[in-house]
């Protein structure tokens, strides 16, 4: 899959209530192995990984509700079972889309405390989110994390400070060395999408970032919450881009510029991110509120 397509599957899930965003008739599901009995899978929305073997089938996030079918054939594909248990990585519909449909055939839904409690509530706003029903919502939540020994591999699902919200999980694992990062890395076009409505914080992300780089090495294979596969290399110098953005906007706090002062002076011109769903005033506009938080 690549970051164009992937940008544009984003962009649809952003810019429009769920009910209205598209026709899924025409995604199309691939699936890439990149260990055995670990894959994953690009269509609209978050990336699904796949943990696939004697123990059962793991779907990590499951994409828009439409797509289950699509989701599930590709799950066939690779010859593995049925889908038996499901991890969330955060609670946004581009990721937890198909809890419902899997959760009525018996998947076991795991995921963060804030997780079933966002998708239990539901939003108001721009992009109102119903309350999900009683099959959407995780059976199984953690507060720092959980451990799945399935499929040959120790699986640590770890929460490790949130960022993109404030119950993003990502999952490593062990003897493969994978990771699925989630939201809190996205390998598309344009800026991060920082959910300050969702108790994202640009400063959590950073620590959650390098949390995972100081536990990976250069061999791990990086499972982006968007766009293609990755590495080690690619996450750091995401985490360097994070981290000289917020300078850039934190020096502007500092000498006392209002957000909308400190927007207008395009902190963040001359860097090469490419036009993305979040752009580079939406991503300082996200960085002046982070920085507001913790200085409450």
């Amino acid at each position: 899959m690549n970051k164009t397509i992937a940008f544009a599957a984003v962009a649809a899930f952003v810019a429009a209530p769920l009910s209205a965003q598209r026709n899924f008739d025409d995604v199309e599901i691939t699936a890439e192995e990149v260990a055995p009995g670990i894959a994953v899978l690009f269509g609209a929305g978050g990336n699904i990984g796949v943990s696939h073997g004697e123990d059962g089938t793991v779907l990590i996030d499951d994409q828009f509700a439409p797509l289950t079918g699509q989701i599930e054939a590709a799950v066939a594909g690779l010859g593995a079972d049925p889908v038996g248990y499901v991890i969330n990585t955060h609670w946004h519909g581009d990721h937890t889309g198909g809890n419902e449909n899997l959760g009525k055939k018996g998947a076991l839904i795991f995921a963060h405390d804030n997780v079933r409690i966002r998708l239990a509530e539901g939003s108001t706003g721009e992009r109102a989110v119903p309350p999900a029903p009683k099959e959407a919502l995780p059976v199984v939540t953690y507060d720092q994390g959980v451990t799945l020994h399935l499929n040959g591999y120790r699986t640590d699902v770890m929460f490790v400070g949130g960022g993109h919200t404030d119950g993003d999980s990502v999952v490593f694992w062990h003897g493969a060395n994978v990771v699925h990062m989630g939201d809190l890395y996205f390998n598309i076009p344009g800026f991060p999408f920082i959910d300050t409505e969702s108790g994202g914080n640009v400063i959590d992300a950073m620590n959650s970032l390098d949390a995972v780089i100081r536990m990976i090495d250069t061999d791990t294979k990086v499972i982006p919450g968007h766009g293609p596969m990755s590495n080690k290399a690619e996450l750091v110098a995401y985490r360097a881009m994070v981290g000289q953005a917020v300078e850039r906007v934190r020096a502007l706090q500092d000498e006392g510029m209002t957000l909308e002062q400190a927007v207008a002076a395009k902190p963040l011109a001359g860097f090469d991110r490419g036009e993305g769903f979040i752009d580079a005033d939406g991503f300082a506009t996200a960085i002046y509120r982070s920085l507001d938080a913790r200085a409450d």
